[in-house]
C-alpha cells in the first residue's frame, strides 16, 4: 500500500470535523460531549484506539496514573510534541475525553 494514502488516512481520521458527536442530555437540555468520540476523532493517531499506540513519544494510557485535573491541563495545554487542544475542543470536551481515558487504564 502506498505510504501516502496511509498517511493521508490517518491525519483524516486524527482531524476529521470540527464537530465530535455527543451523546446524553445535561441538565437544562444542553448535550454533554461523547469523550470516546472526541478520543477516536482526535486522539488515536498517536494514542491509538486501546491507548497503548505511543506513536511520537504518546503516554501508554493504561498505564498512564495521572490524575484527572493533571490530564485536563496536558489535554488543553500540550506536552512534549502532543498538541495543545485548548482552542481547537471546548473544555467540556476535553474534560470529556480527560474522563474517558480514565477508563482506559489497566
Amino acid at each position: 500500500m502506498d505510504k501516502r494514502i496511509v498517511i493521508f488516512a490517518l491525519i483524516y481520521i486524527s482531524c476529521g470535523s470540527d464537530q465530535p458527536k455527543r451523546s446524553g442530555a445535561a441538565a437544562g437540555g444542553t448535550l454533554q460531549p461523547d469523550g470516546m468520540a472526541v478520543f477516536r476523532q482526535r486522539c488515536v493517531v498517536c494514542h491509538g484506539a486501546d491507548g497503548t499506540l505511543g506513536l511520537n513519544g504518546a503516554k501508554d494510557l493504561t498505564q498512564s496514573a495521572t490524575p484527572l485535573e493533571e490530564r485536563i491541563q496536558i489535554i488543553t495545554n500540550g506536552k512534549k510534541l502532543m498538541t495543545p487542544f485548548g482552542t481547537i475542543l471546548s473544555p467540556e470536551e476535553i474534560k470529556a475525553v480527560a474522563e474517558y481515558t480514565l477508563t482506559l487504564k489497566k
